[in-house]
């Protein structure tokens, strides 16, 4: 039986092909509930576009998947409910120009008011806010980051942090819904050994907790499952995507679940 909280996730045959060709394909693989799992492949190879589709923000060609026990592409906006996207760029990244904590209380107003029962939402304000504060004291927690340390605590700007601490941020304001799927794209970018080892620290530590993990890298640590990507057999043509993003902007209107 599937655990209450981390969502168990596999693909057979999995791919995506659209007018500019095909992004990934011949996809299988299972993945237990509280899993990390490493999407592993070189820029360009269809790592991120993987990674939207297994948490139904792109809808594939080919083959079927499997979130949590609902059936992908078909059942995609339920997937959606339960699987929270960390930093994705061009998706879901952090806006520069807020601060930390207006970050976590925007994203802890918005769950409290659409992800909250009528109940919760008939409770005194006071109440409300306390369960607020308590949703992004718990998230800061399991993603191991301390306001205390940054240079100006909560009101120290997202342009302002390091990589690693943007990356904590990120999962922080993820798991703020309590997501039974946490899903982190370029988790290896622009770290240096030491970072990089923190970050995956970070991302085990989570699915220890029970939230299951894909994270997408260049290369994945040791005692990981892993789920390889690999570019197309024959080189784009000029006007096709040849970056994650670019891939992601081509597909992201006729992508959309």
């Amino acid at each position: 039986m599937e655990s209450p909280h981390g969502a168990a996730v596999g693909a057979e045959d999995f791919g995506l092909e659209g007018p500019r060709g095909r992004v990934f394909r011949n996809v299988t693989f299972s993945a237990e509930p509280g899993t990390l799992v490493a999407i592993e492949g070189p820029s360009g190879s269809g790592r991120t576009c993987l990674l939207l589709a297994l948490t139904g923000r792109m809808r594939t060609t080919e083959g079927h998947a499997e979130t949590g026990g609902l059936r992908l592409p078909k059942q995609a906006a339920a997937v959606r409910g339960i699987a929270a996207l960390g930093p994705v760029p061009g998706v879901s990244e952090l806006d520069p120009a807020f601060t930390v904590a207006e970050h976590l209380n925007e994203r802890a107003l918005l769950q409290g008011r659409y992800g909250a029962s009528l109940r919760a939402l008939l409770r005194p304000r006071a109440e409300r806010r306390a369960a607020a504060r308590a949703r992004i004291d718990e998230a800061l927690e399991a993603a191991a980051l301390d306001l205390a340390t940054l240079p100006k605590a909560g009101r120290t700007s997202v342009r302002d942090l390091e990589r690693l601490e943007a990356l904590r941020l990120s999962v922080a304001l993820a798991l703020i819904g309590k997501p039974r799927l946490l899903a982190v794209d370029d988790t290896d970018l622009k770290l240096s050994d030491a970072e990089r080892d923190q970050a995956w620290a970070l991302l085990r530590s989570v699915a220890d907790a029970g939230t299951t993990v894909l994270a997408v890298c260049s290369e994945a640590p040791e005692n990981t499952q892993v789920v390889r990507t690999a570019p197309a057999a024959e080189e784009p043509a000029d006007d096709e995507p040849t970056t994650e993003e670019e891939t992601v902007d081509a597909f992201a209107e006729a992508g959309r679940a």
